[in-house]
C-alpha cells in the first residue's frame, strides 16, 4: 500500500465520496436534533446509517448493504487469534564485547558475531536480532539505559566463568580478607553502571592475596581508601612498592617563626 499525498485528495477520491456521503445523510441531518447523552447520539446515528446503507443506488442494482452481502460477507475471515504487533526496524553493528545498543540498553548476540552488521526488529515487549535473515537472539526489551541483556551461552568460554560470581557471592570472599577489601570491592561494583561489569576488577584484586598474603592486602586496600583511589591498580602499586607495611606518623606542624612578611588574621579585620 502506498500513502497518499498531503492535501490531494483526489489520491483517495473513493474514500473522499465516501466521507461526503456520510456527511449528506447522517452528519447534515442530525443538525436538526438535540440530544443529551451519547447513548441517544449513537442510537440515530445506527437508525441513519442502516437508512443510508438500504438507500437505493441512482445507477447500479441493489443498495450498499445487498451489495456487502453478495461480495464482502462472503469474503471476510475470522480476526487472527493474536493481536497485531507494531514494532520497528533497525541496523546495528555489533561491538567487540558482542552487544548491540538499540536505546542505550545493550543486548547480547553470540560472540562469534563481534563487528557483524545485524538487524534488530524492535516491539513493545521483545528486541530480536537477526544476522543474514537468521534470528540470532531474543532478548524482553530493557529501557533501563546504560544496561546490559546478556545471556549465558552468547557468551565465549572464559567469559562464562565470570557467570557464576554473583556481588554477594565477591562481597563474603572480600570481608574473609578483611573488612577494608570488602569496602573497596562494594565501591567497585556500585561504581559500574552494571555490577558485571565491575566483576573481572574484583577477582583481579582478591587474586591478590595468593601473591601477598590476606594481611598485606587488606592493609593495601585499607591505605587505598585513605588516599580517595580504591581501584585495584592503586591496591597493586601500594603491595609493589609495600607502602602497604610503611608506619604512617604524624608529627605535629612548627608554628611559623615571626617576621614581617607574615601578617597574619588580624590584617584582615
Amino acid at each position: 500500500m502506498l500513502p497518499t499525498r498531503p492535501y490531494k485528495p483526489k489520491d483517495k477520491a473513493k474514500v473522499e465520496v465516501g466521507v461526503q456521503v456520510v456527511e449528506r445523510w447522517i452528519l447534515a441531518r442530525l443538525r436538526h436534533f438535540q440530544f443529551f447523552s451519547l447513548m441517544e447520539l449513537n442510537r440515530e446515528i445506527r437508525r441513519l446509517l442502516e437508512d443510508l446503507n438500504q438507500r437505493p443506488f441512482k445507477q447500479l442494482p441493489g443498495s450498499r448493504k445487498s451489495t456487502f452481502e453478495a461480495l464482502d460477507r462472503p469474503a471476510l475471515k475470522p480476526l487472527p487469534a493474536q493481536d497485531y504487533v507494531f514494532a520497528v526496524w533497525k541496523t546495528a553493528k555489533v561491538s567487540i564485547d558482542y552487544h548491540v545498543e538499540y536505546n542505550r540498553h545493550r543486548y547480547s548476540v553470540p560472540y562469534r558475531l563481534a563487528h557483524e552488521r545485524v538487524d534488530l526488529l524492535v516491539s513493545a515487549r521483545t528486541v530480536e536480532i537477526f544476522h543474514q535473515q537468521q534470528r540470532v537472539a531474543s532478548h524482553l526489551r530493557e529501557d533501563s539505559q546504560g544496561g546490559y541483556s546478556t545471556l549465558t551461552e552468547h557468551m565465549p568460554k572464559a567469559h562464562q566463568r565470570h557467570s557464576e560470581w554473583t556481588p554477594g557471592r565477591l562481597l563474603n570472599w572480600a570481608l574473609s580478607i578483611g573488612p577494608a577489601t570488602r569496602d573497596v570491592v562494594r565501591w567497585q561494583l556500585e561504581s559500574k553502571p552494571h555490577p558485571e561489569q565491575g566483576y573481572r576488577s574484583c577477582l583481579g584484586l582478591l587474586s591478590l592475596s595468593r601473591s601477598y598474603g590476606k594481611d598485606r592486602l587488606n592493609a593495601a586496600c585499607l591505605r587505598a581508601i585513605k588516599v580517595g583511589s580504591p581501584t585495584t591498580n592503586s591496591v597493586k602499586s601500594i603491595l609493589q612498592q609495600g607502602l602497604d607495611q610503611v608506619t604512617e606518623t604524624h608529627q605535629k606542624a612548627a608554628p611559623l617563626p615571626a617576621h614581617d612578611n607574615i601578617r597574619g588574621p588580624r590584617y584582615y579585620h
